[in-house]
């Protein structure tokens, strides 16, 4: 038998019967000590079910029930140790137990047990002399309880089937993640939305960043991807990262960033030109220099902000942010404080692959970066179209977009390899007065592309990697007035030097997001590049809940800048810099000690270019991990080569052309009958000298390059980053 004292439960003897008031007595050894205790029956009943009766049967009030003992009482009896002397029988009725009396009808002339283990009989004589008078009944504590608990209990599973159902009807429970759609929905309700609109002030600054979310797209729906990003506020976007414990609990980490502005997936390009890049346009009128770029995934709406709407694969460029910038720049040149500037109005096209620079205006020629004897960089031979109205710039746009370098990658199968940049520049009786920069950048998953067996592939990652880390650099170097830009880190920045140098600078940047949970991981990349861009930090009261918490905010990443820890000496180099980077002042740079032994086995010396790329890969220590570095600095290094040797082989090429013209009048004077041998010959040695001690050096050129191959190579399949995700 199992009781319960004290609230623990024991397994105890029954003792003895009281059928005055339903109750037996009980003892069970405890820690070695005899205890007992009184307990009523139903409390016996509701710890012991299987003892308890199944069926009752209503007697009649007007007919007494038979002297039978009650199914309690046989029950008792029958699991007690009985002893009944062998001279005598027991009674008839006692032996008949009735298994539908109730248990409350217990006559007094009934079985009685004692403490002796024995049963005594009661005549029926005796049992006629008495009326039958059922006790009171009487539930414990315990019952009550149990009662409760089971009512509660019954509750809950009706209120949990009626949500259940409710939900089937307002969710696809066919869905596979049916229920972190459910849980999105439910903390989505707990939101205070605060859109921005249009109605709300522009803040000039200096560096705005602000990020856009695209619906989902055909191709989302038809797999039937979730949305897990939400735009509460004006500033304020949250990522729904599904996660699942050990016990394959799923759950949701909802992650929370802010910015200058953040445009959900209502917005128009209008909308998003309006606060981005339509304050950037007064700008160059001011001999400013503007920049605004589109930066995230493949796929995330980067063109589409940038170059135009999409229906199907065309695109209509006037609705891009090229075209609506090229729209307010000649309606400001319209009004009178710029009409008696007499500004013209150019515009170039270009891209940016794999470290080097093509005109996408002029059939995709490639053009060499170099700095002239005022440390301006200058992009050799890029084409400059005067436009006169929008429909000018519209036409340069279509005709770059067609040419621009895309195709099928490890990344997406659609993946945009390459940085776009439309740069509208305002000329005053020819010299340079304004340029705004619009760049579609590359899609930024394609820079984990470093490690690929395809060596176009990782060139192509590496560019992109290295040109995003120094983008990031040079704006955080813009912001903080920093004395030093590494701009010359990548070719992206080192065109853009401009944008980044003097005070009259500005720059946006428009992070695109995907909706889906299918690329939350890119979707979060993203967003922690552009929140380190200007670094900002948000607190939970920024957040707009109804009802509290469920939010993480702390997401602003902490740098160590090499100025914020004095530096070691056996790992410092200087190097002679201005604000301008042109070589007046100082700055401490570490430099890590694989770099001396690259430099060594080179044989190479310092360079702006490299020690700009030490700088960037320095400052960002926990994204890039030194087996990176040193492939960094072998890309740089085969990319400089190889610019080097194709130039010698078109340079040698040329000079063949004139070999050939002296070689010609030398045959030509062999055909005379007197013709002087001596200086035929002469001529003939000093011709092939040249050609032997060019060609010989280009030889070693071409040598040192295909060293500079395996050494890339080499370096690729030692990379072991820091953090496995795109920059």
């Amino acid at each position: 038998w199992v009781v319960k004292c004290l609230g623990r439960i024991h397994q105890a003897m029954v003792t003895s019967l009281n059928e005055d008031n339903e109750s037996v007595t009980v003892e069970w050894i405890e820690n070695g000590d005899t205890k007992g205790k009184e307990i009523d029956l139903e409390s016996i009943f509701a710890l012991n079910p299987d003892l308890a009766p199944e069926e009752e049967i209503e007697q009649s009030p007007e007919t007494p029930p038979p002297p039978t003992p009650s199914i309690k009482t046989n029950k008792i009896a029958k699991n007690r140790r009985t002893v009944v002397p062998k001279n005598e029988t027991p009674a008839k009725d006692n032996r008949v137990a009735s298994t539908r009396s109730r248990p409350s009808q217990l006559p007094e002339h009934s079985s009685a047990a004692h403490q002796n283990g024995s049963t005594s009989d009661i005549s029926p004589a005796q049992s006629g002399k008495k009326d039958f008078a059922p006790p009171t009944r009487r539930k414990s504590n315990c019952v009550k309880e149990v009662e409760k608990l089971q009512e509660k209990r019954e509750k809950r599973r009706l209120q949990q089937q009626e949500m259940r159902e409710k939900r089937a009807q307002d969710v696809d429970s066919t869905n596979p993640n049916w229920e972190i759609m459910c849980m999105i929905k439910d903390f989505r309700a707990s939101l205070d939305y605060r859109p921005l609109t249009a109605a709300d002030p522009i803040d000039e600054q200096r560096i705005c960043v602000c990020v856009r979310k695209r619906p989902l797209n055909k191709k989302e729906t038809t797999i039937r991807d979730l949305d897990v990003i939400t735009i509460p506020s004006k500033d304020v976007v949250m990522v729904h990262e599904p996660k699942q414990k050990v016990d394959l609990t799923k759950y949701l980490e909802n992650q929370t960033f802010r910015f200058d502005y953040a445009f959900d997936e209502t917005s128009t390009n209008e909308m998003v030109y309006r606060f981005t890049a339509r304050p950037l346009v007064e700008t160059i009128f001011e001999r400013g220099m503007a920049t605004c770029f589109a930066y995230g995934q493949t796929g995330s709406g980067k063109t589409h902000t940038m170059g135009g709407d999409f229906t199907g694969k065309n695109q209509d460029c006037s609705k891009g942010v090229y075209a609506l910038a090229a729209r307010d720049v000649f309606l400001m040149l319209k009004k009178q404080n710029y009409r008696k500037l007499e500004l013209q109005v150019y515009a170039t096209f270009f891209e940016i692959y794999s470290g080097k620079v093509f005109d996408l205006l002029n059939r995709k020629s490639k053009l060499r970066v170099l700095e002239d004897g005022k440390q301006q960089v200058q992009v050799v031979g890029l084409s400059e179209r005067e436009v006169k109205c929008t429909e000018d710039v519209l036409k340069l746009i279509e005709a770059g977009n067609s040419c621009r370098t895309s195709g099928q990658t490890s990344a997406n199968a659609h993946s945009s390899r390459s940085h776009a940049v439309f740069q509208i520049i305002l000329r005053k009786k020819g010299k340079m007065h304004g340029k705004f920069s619009l760049i579609d950048l590359a899609g930024n998953e394609r820079g984990a592309d470093t490690s690929s067996a395809d060596r176009q592939t990782r060139l192509e990652g590496a560019e992109i990697n290295k040109s995003l880390l120094a983008l990031k650099e040079c704006i955080r170097a813009l912001g903080r007035n920093k004395p030093h830009t590494p701009f010359r880190a990548s070719k992206l920045t080192q065109v853009l030097r401009d944008s980044f140098i003097g005070e009259n600078s500005r720059t946006c940047m428009i992070a695109t997001i995907s909706p889906g949970m299918s690329s939350c991981e890119n979707t979060l990349n993203t967003l922690r590049y552009a929140n380190r861009v200007k670094e900002f930090g948000i607190s939970p009261s920024d957040i707009p809940f109804q009802q509290g918490g469920g939010s993480r905010s702390d997401l602003s990443p902490t740098y160590l800048e090499y100025d914020d820890f004095p530096p070691s000496p056996t790992r410092v180099k200087e190097l002679t810099v201005d604000q301008n980077g042109s070589g007046d002042g100082r700055a401490n740079i570490l430099v890590p000690s694989q770099l001396d032994a690259l430099e060594a086995q080179w044989g190479l010396g310092s360079s702006p270019q490299r020690d700009d790329l030490k700088l960037l890969c320095e400052q960002n220590e926990e994204e890039v991990s030194p087996q990176l570095f040193t492939f960094h600095e072998a890309v740089s290094q085969m990319v400089e080569m190889e610019e080097q040797v194709v130039e010698d082989h078109r340079a040698i090429f040329q000079e063949s052309i004139r070999w050939l013209a002296d070689e010609k009048v030398l045959l030509e004077m062999t055909e005379e009958v007197d013709y002087d041998v001596d200086a035929y010959s002469t001529q003939l040695e000093s011709i092939l000298d040249q050609k032997i001690e060019i060609l010989a050096e280009l030889r070693d050129k071409v040598k040192a390059f295909r060293s500079a191959l395996q050494e890339e190579e080499h370096a690729s399949k030692q990379i072991n980053p820091k953090r496995p995700r795109a920059i």
